[in-house]
């Protein structure tokens, strides 16, 4: 085992979206790190395979069937983590849904989907992990957000809005915690994933397609970050990682 391997070793991950793209990674990487994951997305044959492959290359892996919209599947997706380890060391609340389109569009049903799963998705997390931290004295939550809110354009208002959300939750919980639960913002940038497919608007899911053509940076880029944030001393927080392609604007 290298130093890297050394430090995850035992660690116990919660992860949500963990079926694909980013969390699929994440899920990967952590587990050929050391640590043990417990898998929720809304897919059981995606999870079953996923936890499959890691348990195949020697990880270890459960995973629930969870729809981060429903804070008692949240509940028992971390219920599952403590039965089967008796603790959680980092939660990483992965799960997000896009719905581009101008604000005068009145997309109302995309708005409440963003809603519920970018803002209450990972309060619901948060509020599932928070107490077996508090028990344990430790624990790290992971958000993953989006550059999206950090340099507002058209079509993103109300997704970028969700992401500044939880930036702003984010935040206030790291200031809250006191060091005890560490908090760590990741943003990604434009990655290549298949969650552009998720978008209704055809005209923006082609342009993003385009632009995730000529610039898209691997999942696994994310995957690395979060890994460095967890990686780090107990008494070491990292805030917020930015990660996108050089050539981003």
């Amino acid at each position: 085992m290298t130093a890297i391997e050394k430090k995850l070793s035992g660690k116990i991950v919660v992860i949500t979206g963990a079926s694909s793209g980013i969390g699929k990674a994440i899920a990967l990487k952590l587990a050929e790190h050391g640590a043990k994951v417990v898998l929720g997305a809304r897919t059981q044959e995606k999870l079953a395979l996923l936890a499959e492959q890691i348990k195949k290359t020697g990880g270890e892996a459960e995973y629930r069937v969870t729809d981060v919209k429903k804070k008692e599947d949240l509940h028992a997706l971390i219920q599952r983590a403590l039965s089967m380890y008796d603790r959680i060391d980092v939660l990483i609340n992965n799960a997000g849904i896009s719905e581009l389109s101008r604000i005068d569009d009145l997309d109302i049903e995309g708005w409440e989907e963003m809603i519920d799963v970018n803002i209450k998705g990972v309060l619901y997390g948060m509020a599932a992990a928070i107490p077996a931290f508090k028990q344990q004295k430790s624990g790290h939550i992971i958000n993953i957000i989006s550059t999206s809110g950090i340099k507002i354009v058209p079509m993103q208002g109300v997704y970028a809005g969700t992401k500044n959300a939880v930036r702003t939750i984010s935040e206030a919980f790291r200031q809250e915690s006191n060091g005890e639960i560490r908090i760590t913002g990741i943003s990604p940038g434009v990655v290549k994933t298949d969650f552009v497919n998720n978008i209704k608007n055809d005209s923006m899911k082609f342009l993003i397609k385009e632009n995730m053509e000529k610039m898209a940076i691997s999942p696994n880029a994310i995957a690395n970050a979060v890994l460095y944030a967890i990686e780090q001393p107990s008494d070491v927080e990292i805030g917020d990682i930015v990660i996108r392609p050089a050539v981003q604007n």
